[in-house]
Parts: structure tokens; C-alpha cells; sequence
């Protein structure tokens, strides 16, 4: 076995074991504690386990939701109860090793990039459409990381103020503490809250899914409209071969038909535009993105 990754989630985490060949080998999932200390202690249990399992340490990569300060070393955490504690260190003292951690979000478009959709392609930027919104970039085979570390919350930039406007939408406070973010809109809540503006209607967005060619058309409309200007402002930025679309909203059938159309029409003149696909690893891109990442950093000359 050649290295492991942790999918760490508000309610359970999922440590998986990999071959050379990237092939999945076994894995373990267990209930995501509730306290800090408890929480610590069941991912060094976890880390443990890819040792015994694997009979030597293996580099060993945790993929969660949240962010830390590269500055101070806190993390910042909205599902996990890990915010303003030294959470990665903590977890290597009580597992004794070093280990890697690593956005999910970024996990996810390592993943893809190397062995999803993206394979093949130099620059693949990963988005994740779900409860909340976010994503990363692989160049070559390698994410992209700053000073800050805070490359990738692309669900924390601005929403496009004429969309905004001419669909009379409210202004909300983000969970990051700043009004107007993309992800206000274009998140789970935010789908369901442009509904709301637009039909009074209290509406999930499954619901808003199966009547999106009907009654909730034009609600469909306008987080298309929001999104691709997301995508844009992406391809402005970075201008990747692909776009990998993750979470719970990149379920809706046609969602790429229609972005890739909505971007058109968004895209300066008639330049080009990135593909946009679907993550293809499921619930394996994470734990894998996160073991690759690992292994890279134990490796870094392979």
C-alpha cells in the first residue's frame, strides 16, 4: 500500500488504504465525535488502523471542510467542532506521526484532475455546489497553494451586483462575516432563497430541480446566470482546461448543458470556454485526494 486518506465530514469519517496503482485496497468509517478531544483521538485511532492494516507507516492525508491559518496554525471549521484549536497538530502529537491535511475541496480537485474527469488536462479547478460552495486548482498534477492558504474559497468572492440587482435579490450576511458572497446565492440555501424572492415560495432544491423547465424556471434562470458569472470571473482568473462541478447540486440532470450555455453567454466576445464535467470519483475523490496529496509531500521528488 502506498498511502492513505481520511475523509473527515460532519458526521463520519472514512479512512481509505491505496495501492501503487491507486486502486482502493480497504477502508474503515466510523462516527464523527462531537467534542474536541473525542474528535483527536478517533483520527489517531483511524491513522493507527493504515498502520496496522498496511504493516509500516504510510503517508496518511485528512480531507475536511474548513481552513487553517497558516500563520497561527488555528483551524476554522463551520461543521466540525475544531475551530480556533491547533487541530493538525494535535492530531499528528496523539498519532505520534506527521500527517497531511488538506481542504476538501481541494482534495477533491487533485483527485479529479489526476485520476477523474480532469485526467489528461494541465489546469483543472474543481467547484463544489452543495450545502456550501467551493473548490480548488491543479496544475499539472499539483494544487495551488498560497501564502494564505485561502485559495479556492471561491464561494466567498462577490456576487455579480447587476444580477443581484435586476432580479431584486437580498443582500445576506455570509457565514464568513461579509454581506453579498456568491455563495449566499448560488449554495443549497441560496437556490432555495432566490426561489423564495421570486415566487414566495418556500421551495428545496430538489423541488426547484424537478420544475426547473416550469413553474420554477425562472428561478433556474438566475442561479445559472449567478453561477456562470462565478465561472467567468474562474476562467478570467485562472483560465483552466476544465471546470469539475462536486456536490449535492452537480446531481441535477443537465446542470453542465446549462452552465456551459449560461458561461456562453457570459464569456467576453466569442472566446472560448472551459469544459465543464462532472467530479467522476464520488464518495472516493476526497480520502484519494487527500492520500495523494500526502504521498506528494512524502515524495516530492517521485
Amino acid at each position: 500500500m502506498i498511502a492513505a486518506g481520511i475523509d473527515l465530514g460532519g458526521t463520519k469519517m472514512e479512512a481509505q488504504l491505496f495501492a501503487s496503482d491507486w486502486g482502493l485496497v480497504d477502508k474503515r468509517r466510523v462516527p464523527t465525535p462531537k467534542t474536541y478531544d473525542d474528535l483527536v483521538d478517533a483520527l489517531a485511532a483511524l491513522i493507527g488502523w493504515t498502520t496496522s492494516v498496511s504493516g509500516r507507516e504510510i503517508p496518511v492525508g485528512i480531507g475536511a471542510a474548513g481552513l487553517i491559518n497558516p500563520a497561527t496554525g488555528l483551524a476554522l471549521t463551520a461543521n466540525l467542532c475544531a475551530s480556533n484549536q491547533p487541530f493538525p497538530a494535535d492530531i499528528a502529537q496523539a498519532a505520534g506521526r506527521p500527517v497531511t491535511y488538506i481542504n476538501d475541496c481541494r482534495a477533491l480537485a487533485l483527485s479529479e484532475a489526476v485520476f477523474g474527469a480532469g485526467k489528461g488536462y494541465r489546469t483543472v479547478m474543481s467547484l463544489i455546489l452543495g450545502t456550501g460552495v467551493g473548490g480548488g486548482t491543479a496544475i499539472a498534477g499539483a494544487i495551488q497553494n498560497g501564502p494564505s492558504m485561502t485559495g479556492g474559497e471561491f464561494g466567498h468572492t462577490s456576487a455579480s451586483a447587476a444580477i443581484v440587482a435586476q432580479a431584486g435579490l437580498p443582500i445576506v450576511t455570509c457565514g464568513c462575516g461579509r454581506d453579498g458572497c456568491i455563495e449566499t446565492f448560488i449554495a443549497g440555501p441560496g437556490l432555495s432563497r432566490i426561489a423564495k424572492t421570486l415566487t414566495g415560495q418556500d421551495v428545496t432544491p430538489p423541488e426547484i430541480a424537478a420544475l426547473r423547465h416550469s413553474t420554477m424556471a425562472q428561478v433556474w434562470s438566475v442561479w445559472c446566470d449567478l453561477t456562470a458569472d462565478l465561472l467567468r470571473n474562474l476562467t478570467l482568473t485562472a483560465d483552466p482546461d476544465m471546470i469539475v462541478l462536486g456536490g449535492g447540486l452537480s446531481q441535477i440532470e443537465g446542470v453542465c448543458d446549462d452552465l456551459s450555455a449560461a458561461l456562453r453567454r457570459a464569456q467576453i466576445g466569442d472566446y472560448n470556454i472551459p469544459l465543464i464535467a462532472l467530479a467522476q470519483g464520488g464518495d472516493s475523490s476526497g480520502a484519494r485526494g487527500a492520500a495523494l496529496a500526502a504521498w506528494q509531500e512524502a515524495t516530492p521528488n517521485a
